[in-house]
């Protein structure tokens, strides 16, 4: 049998696998402003929900080392988000590699293509959520009860289940909002995770989940200037979080302006935005979720080996008793959070050459991912040179001298999203690693990312309450299709 008729059958098989999946349909016609907000809140509330539903048959579980990346990843370790978004990320991840090298061929301007490709996506992101969820019970990170069994079913594979179920019922939210909401729902996950944290660490009188700390920071020094003993470094946590919120503001509000006209209304003008941040916080997210299943991996392959010290454990993950990365590639990948978070910090750290390397080698892998995963991000996205040209040339506009081709305006465009795209990607991949340093509150990255999310949700939503305004408007942008 040829390549070719392998290749067709696995196709076919592939496709008769995606056409019983369940599929949250979309709309026929565009839900209202009120409702897309209802579907959007309701999604939140179910997320937070299943954040407090423990696992059932669960002994202990253990969140020390992936305790600052559960905000990114939306997950609570111990309850029906576990693994959070980490599968559905790392899903899109794999394929956009396997597009971007050409390995798989689909246009995703095409709306067949990319109905493929979606499903695809889809059934990765259902294997995956099995798979990290043995990682998860195979490595300990959630340790069963022991000699507990559920028929002739070890609670062992009973918790993976669960982890797993908790996964995908969080892919398929992200569907409906993606359909019936506003934004994206890995994004409003992500948001309301972080924004959670910040406030119970913040504002808390009885406790946060950090060790040592009994209370929020604020009610903290609080008592400490009752008791005529304020310390100030205690605050910086605070004053990090801000510094990253006023740099996301201030760069969200940069762009290069391509002057446009309209072949409809001779004179009528206008320019179209290229933001700094074109891709937003995509990005970070990507590698976020990229490096936290580079350690999850890590510590399956540190367990398979034993917890000895080879050749292979060095390469790709060494880990103490707490679990926690100290060597090979997954220490790298590791943010080290606080770093520079104090002064003393800062003295300590002069003395600690393997820390300086691990700052400037995590920093630089942070840039490096974000400017690749940006780069793969728009083509996929439809954000691209080419995707653009047609979106003005459809929309019955040019660039002022020069020719209505969208052959021409793609040649414009070239000059600047591709490098827009590479230095904006930088730039979110060097504010993470910076603000992870600094151990701003909620993480940096955590901050980072909600600061962006919440930006771009604002802007859609004036966006719609414009369009549902002014209808002609609507019809003009597009906004009155789905």
């Amino acid at each position: 049998m040829s390549l070719n008729a392998l290749g067709s059958i696995f196709g076919a098989a592939i496709q008769s696998v995606i056409n019983v999946l369940p599929e949250v349909r979309s709309p026929k016609t565009k839900p209202v402003f009120k409702k897309r907000i209802m579907w959007t809140l309701l999604a939140l509330v179910i997320f937070f929900v299943m954040g407090e539903i423990a696992l059932v048959g669960m002994s202990s579980s253990s969140e020390q080392s992936f305790a600052q990346l559960q905000l990114i990843l939306a997950s609570k370790i111990g309850t029906l988000v576990t693994v959070g978004i980490g599968p559905i990320v790392l899903a899109s991840i794999f394929l956009q590699l396997l597009v971007g090298s050409e390995i798989i061929k689909v246009d995703l301007s095409n709306p067949a293509d990319k109905a493929i490709f979606m499903g695809w996506q889809k059934i990765l992101a259902i294997l995956l959520s099995f798979f990290e969820a043995a990682i998860y019970v195979m490595t300990g990170f959630i340790s069963p009860i022991e000699g507990l069994f559920l028929g002739f079913m070890p609670f062992s594979i009973f918790l993976a289940l669960q982890i797993a179920f908790g996964s995908i019922l969080l892919m398929y939210l992200d569907e409906v909002v993606s359909k019936y909401g506003m934004g994206s729902g890995i994004s409003i996950f992500i948001a309301g995770g972080v924004m959670g944290a910040v406030a119970v660490r913040t504002f808390s009188f009885f406790g946060t989940g950090v060790e040592g700390e009994v209370a929020g920071l604020l009610p903290n020094f609080i008592l400490q200037l009752i008791q005529g003993t304020p310390v100030f470094v205690s605050l910086l946590p605070i004053f990090f979080m801000i510094i990253v919120f006023l740099m996301v503001v201030y760069a969200e509000g940069m762009h290069v302006d391509v002057p446009i006209t309209t072949v409809r209304a001779r004179g009528f003008g206008g320019r179209y935005p290229l933001k700094f941040l074109y891709v937003s916080n995509i990005p970070v997210i990507l590698a976020s979720a990229l490096f936290a299943n580079v350690m999850l991996w890590g510590h399956l392959i540190w367990d398979f080996a034993g917890k000895e010290v080879n050749l292979i454990t060095q390469i790709f993950g060494v880990f103490n008793s707490g679990g926690q990365a100290i060597g090979g590639l997954a220490y790298y990948v590791s943010a080290p959070y606080g770093a520079l978070g104090t002064p003393t910090d800062v003295v300590m750290l002069l003395s600690r050459p393997d820390m300086i390397l691990h700052i400037i080698v995590y920093a630089l892998i942070m840039i490096f991912t974000c400017m690749v995963f940006g780069r793969l991000w728009i083509e996929m996205a439809g954000q691209g040179s080419r995707n653009v040209a047609q979106q003005i040339q459809g929309a019955g506009l040019q660039i002022p001298g020069f020719r209505r081709d969208p052959r021409v305006i793609e040649r414009v465009l070239n000059k600047y999203i591709p490098q827009i795209t590479i230095l904006g990607s930088a730039f979110v991949g060097l504010l993470a690693a910076f603000a992870d340093l600094t151990g701003a509150l909620g993480t940096g990255t955590g901050i980072l990312l909600t600061v962006g999310i919440v930006y771009r949700l604002y802007e859609e939503i004036a966006q719609e309450q414009l369009t549902e305004s002014h209808p002609l408007i609507a019809k003009f942008m597009g906004g009155g299709k789905k």
